[in-house]
């Protein structure tokens, strides 16, 4: 790739809890996917984060979860579909009503947490949210793993795709993100998440933690707003991507 989206989950604090750096971080990414309420975030946050983005010429995709604030949406809902459609219209017709008085728009919407991991396979529960999406906006793209059943039924209905692959999580030989359980699953060392998106960005493979190549075809690279240091290694991250040539710039 010559140009690659860098994005970001931020604005997962909630009311006088804080979550990662979203200053810092407004200040490196080229998209913010911006916390709905759902799992974290809350108006305030919300209209702060998306007045930023609209200043800064940052795009803004809605980072739409399952209904759990106590688990941060890690947690894995059996939600039967019609209700999760729901929810993820609620959510995402929410951020964009905040982000059009700010000053930009929603472009995009990339799930969190558990529901991001369920709908890599779960066709039911991906149909839901692009029915949400393809509802509220057809000319939403949606952002997800390569290979997963959300991506498949969006392009199926028309809606532009973005595939997409983390800097700071490990992979499993078949493409599937390690647990968070795991020891390792969770890359926080600058130089090593950097080397990881160059590879990624060249070459189109990442090593996963059997130590085999595997290929992961993308055009947005991710590091999590959680992430210990994450403003750091985004910083890391641009740096050694723009030293190769490589332009950052948002997908949508």
């Amino acid at each position: 790739m010559t140009t690659v989206d860098l994005n970001c989950d931020l604005g997962e604090g909630f009311g006088a809890w804080t979550m990662g750096d979203d200053a810092g971080l407004l200040g490196v990414v080229s998209s913010a996917n911006v916390a709905c309420g759902f799992h974290g975030g809350d108006p305030t946050i919300m209209r702060g984060i998306c007045e930023t983005a609209a200043a800064r010429g940052i795009t803004v995709g809605a980072h739409v979860g399952y209904r759990d604030l106590a688990g941060f949406g890690r947690r894995e809902i059996a939600v039967p579909a019609t209700q999760l459609a729901d929810d993820v219209l609620y959510q995402l017709a929410a951020l964009d009503g905040i982000a059009r008085v700010a000053g930009t728009r929603v472009r995009y919407v990339k799930p969190h947490g558990a529901l991001y991991n369920t709908i890599v396979h779960d066709a039911e529960q991906a149909a839901a949210v692009v029915d949400a999406a393809r509802s509220y906006d057809p000319t939403l793209t949606i952002l997800g793993l390569p290979g997963s059943e959300v991506l498949r039924i969006a392009t199926v209905h028309g809606l532009s795709t973005v595939p997409e692959a983390f800097g700071d999580r490990a992979y499993h030989t078949d493409g599937r993100l390690v647990s968070r359980r795991r020891p390792g699953a969770v890359i926080t060392d600058p130089g090593a998440v950097a080397a990881r998106c160059l590879e990624l960005a060249t070459t189109g493979t990442v090593t996963s933690i059997e130590g085999e190549p595997v290929a992961v075809r993308a055009r947005s690279l991710c590091v999590h707003g959680d992430t210990p240091g994450a403003v750091g290694l985004l910083r890391r991250v641009r740096e050694v991507l723009t030293e190769h040539g490589i332009t950052i710039a948002a997908f949508a």
